[in-house]
């Protein structure tokens, strides 16, 4: 059994407020989720309204599918145009 996470650091070009960020952040979420069937979670960086960390989470027992998820999800982020990806860490224990 593989565990998969991918951490995913974002800037949010127009967001001015929480509000704003929240409804971002959680349409994000829910493409990704809805997609692929992973855990997903905003894990950092809660009360900054320009930024944010979502976190992805996969168990598989191909490291291959992990891979591949995982790129399908960071392409996702990188074509969207309401956010900007600064930072990603893949973790496969």
């Amino acid at each position: 059994m593989l565990i998969g996470s991918l951490q995913m650091e974002l800037h949010l070009h127009s967001s001015q407020s929480l509000k704003e960020k929240r409804f971002v952040v959680k349409s994000l979420i829910s493409k990704i989720r809805n997609k692929f069937n992973v855990s997903v979670a905003e894990v950092d960086f809660l009360d900054k309204w320009q930024r944010t960390c979502i976190g992805v989470a996969i168990v598989s027992n191909s490291k291959r599918l992990i891979d591949s998820v995982f790129n399908e999800v960071i392409g996702i982020i990188e074509k969207d145009m309401r956010v900007q990806l600064i930072d990603k860490i893949i973790e496969v224990l």
